[in-house]
């Protein structure tokens, strides 16, 4: 007599609703239709009043000219990507939501208008670039009610990465380069013996063979942003208490000065041993590294917050018993 043992049944993961039917089963979704367009066409139309550089009202040219003028900004084009993956990702969230028309977010709206008109009458059109986010988070609100406000707010912050610094970048990258530079010079005349001093944010050695100048672009400010991006959406997906996202979130300045510090002193070592045009290649090559430095910082310290919350799980589950059990050891 053969006795068959019971399959064991493998629960598989429920599928998420494609995009036609996450979007068939949004309401007033026309509704949003017709006043997302007006808004995008009063920011086109009426978006910018200062003619200088790019004569053109719209908000959308003004700010792509912005970046097209600065390299430290490249990172902009990846937010709306990333910012649409994480609706994406929440959409059955979003779904199971109860929606319905609230009007207060109408408040919202007025205060965004506010802040444009604002921004439009004192010609600082970054000050209409918030209001045209916080206008379209309000139009949200009143369509879908507050529980989507709130489901939605962390995806929405991420636009203030796609704010173009210009010359206000000067007031980060001024003390970067000169915190990058001091503890390049640090590291390879203390640690490694070099001999190396620093005049503000250039490099150089007694006999003049090696001449860096930790420039604006080296600074650390690309680093930094695309740091502060990922680190904001690593924080806010993978942790829900707020110590813990704000950790991540601000771990992003030591990571990026620590890995753009690390590049700066292997190019002082490769320059004084190999000559100044091989530590420049080196300087110019190696950004990628500085970015997987910061990267690895990043997740160890994630680790380190999840092993703590599985070590804080672990003493909970012992019973009053084992926890005051000694230990025997071998």
């Amino acid at each position: 007599m053969t006795t068959t043992a019971p399959s064991a049944t493998v629960k598989v993961a429920p599928k998420g609703p494609s995009f036609a039917e996450f979007w068939q089963q949004m309401p007033h979704k026309r509704a949003f239709g017709v006043i997302m367009v007006a808004w995008v066409a009063l920011f086109h139309w009426l978006g910018n009043s200062t003619f200088g550089y790019r004569d053109t009202p719209s908000l959308f040219i003004w700010l792509q000219y912005c970046y097209s003028m600065r390299t430290e900004e490249d990172h902009v084009y990846v937010v709306p990507v990333l910012v649409a993956a994480v609706i994406w990702w929440k959409r059955q969230e979003l779904l199971a939501l109860t929606k319905r028309t609230w009007w207060p977010a109408v408040v919202l709206l007025a205060l965004a208008l506010v802040l444009h008109i604002c921004g439009y009458v004192t010609q600082q059109t970054r000050i209409s670039f918030l209001g045209f986010v916080a206008g379209l988070y309000a139009l949200m609100g009143i369509i879908w009610g507050p529980a989507w406000l709130r489901a939605i707010f962390f995806p929405f912050f991420l636009f203030v990465f796609c704010m173009p610094l210009g010359n206000s970048a000067d007031l980060i990258t001024q003390p970067l380069r000169k915190a990058v530079a001091e503890l390049s010079v640090l590291i390879a005349h203390y640690g490694l013996g070099i001999d190396v001093v620093r005049q503000g944010s250039q490099i150089f050695d007694s006999g003049q063979s090696i001449h860096y100048d930790v420039a604006p672009a080296c600074s650390g400010i690309r680093s930094l942003a695309a740091m502060g991006l990922f680190s904001t959406t690593y924080g806010f997906l993978g942790f829900t208490k707020p110590w813990k996202r704000w950790l991540i979130m601000l771990a992003a300045i030591p990571l990026a000065v620590a890995g753009n510090t690390a590049r700066i002193t292997t190019t002082i070592v490769v320059g004084k041993t190999w000559g100044q045009d091989a530590g420049a290649r080196i300087e110019q090559n190696l950004g990628f590294v500085t970015f997987a430095f910061g990267l690895l910082g990043l997740f160890l310290i994630g680790y380190w917050l999840r092993e703590e919350k599985r070590k804080a799980r672990h003493s909970e589950s012992q019973s009053p018993s084992e926890a005051l059990r000694p230990e025997v050891t071998a």
